[in-house]
């Protein structure tokens, strides 16, 4: 089996790599990566010198690029988790969430149906439902409408509906997946848990968007991981998957959660403005997945802290790399937005 995994030296994208090179042994597997901020080749470190593992940088809007390599490999399987993420980002300059989010699933859908991709994966987000409100008891299934709130948001969407269009025009082998926050091993270091990390050890003052009550559900990112690579091989084709960790939490709870968990006091919590399109409550209905596939989260929340902790403080020269290049594109003035406990 040949699988292309885009975005592939990002944090989800970076443990499927490892995840599924362990797991397939029989299988040649390719990531193609931009490198940008949030890609990191130390990510797959173990996986660059193994002769079944091959890396290609390169740009998922880059029409050229993805055709060439598509018409050189005729894959199998393709699962794309190549996107801009971060939430603020796209309210200062969505136009980049649009190309790569947008064009850049659109060129992979094309090349993945003129070179007869049995299976195409589309990696989305519970943001593309919107919110559910302060007072809901609702929760988010396959059939809930798509409501995004903010650019990020609209960009996958966007995405996820050309993702259909593909299979119902041309009867592309698509599948999409729709999951919860993730957190764990090889997270960008400016995401909430190991920003707050950072910030808690150093005991400075921890930023917490308006009243803190914004609702999120939390899965480990290995997890998550299990749950697409049964989807890439058992999942129905055409269909759509919720994942989530059946762990709601509201961002206070998680900055008092990891203030404990680090024994620091609470007086470091500080409130800031809320930002823009700031949704109150995500929270994800993950039973047709579970139902067919028999799927369901193995790490609960205490343990995947546990884990993730460790991981950051026996990696610190991981951590160090990417905090320079944070601090050093804050200095250029790149992003302006304060990073708060957010999405």
């Amino acid at each position: 089996m040949k699988i292309l995994i885009t975005g592939g030296a990002g944090f989800i994208g970076s443990n499927f790599s490892h995840y599924r090179f362990d797991n397939h042994p029989d299988d040649q597997i390719y990531v193609l990566d931009k490198l940008t901020y949030a890609g990191n080749l130390d990510n797959l470190s173990g996986l660059l010198n193994e002769e079944r593992f091959h890396f290609i940088e390169g740009d998922i809007a880059d029409k050229k690029i993805v055709e060439a390599l598509f018409e050189a490999e005729k894959f199998d399987k393709v699962i794309n988790f190549a996107a801009e993420t971060h939430v603020d980002r796209s309210i200062t300059g969505p136009s980049i969430f649009v190309l790569t989010n947008i064009v850049g699933s659109h060129n992979l859908l094309e090349a993945a149906r003129l070179t007869g991709v049995k299976r195409y994966h589309q990696v989305s987000t519970d943001e593309v439902y919107g919110d559910l409100g302060t007072d809901s008891r609702d929760y988010f299934t396959e059939t809930t409408s798509l409501a995004p709130n903010c650019p990020y948001a609209a960009s996958k969407a966007s995405a996820d509906l050309l993702v259909r269009s593909y299979f119902e025009t041309y009867g592309t082998g698509v599948t999409i997946s729709r999951c919860s926050n993730n957190y764990g091993p090889y997270q960008f270091p400016e995401k909430l848990i190991p920003y707050f990390f950072r910030l808690i050890l150093d005991n400075q003052p921890v930023p917490v968007y308006g009243d803190g009550k914004n609702v999120r559900d939390w899965l480990y990112v290995i997890d998550h991981c299990r749950a697409l690579d049964l989807i890439l091989e058992e999942g129905k084709i055409g269909e759509i998957y919720n994942i989530g960790g059946n762990n709601e939490k509201t961002n206070l709870e998680i900055t008092k959660f990891l203030l404990n968990f680090l024994k620091k006091e609470e007086s470091l919590i500080t409130f800031v403005d809320d930002r823009l399109a700031h949704d109150r409550r995500y929270a994800i209905d993950a039973g047709k997945i579970k139902r067919e596939l028999g799927w369901k989260p193995s790490v609960d929340f205490e343990e995947g802290i546990q884990k993730t902790f460790n991981w950051y403080q026996e990696n610190q020269d991981w951590v160090r790399k990417l905090t320079d290049k944070i601090e050093l594109r804050e200095h250029k003035q790149v992003s302006k937005t304060p990073l708060a406990a957010s999405r």
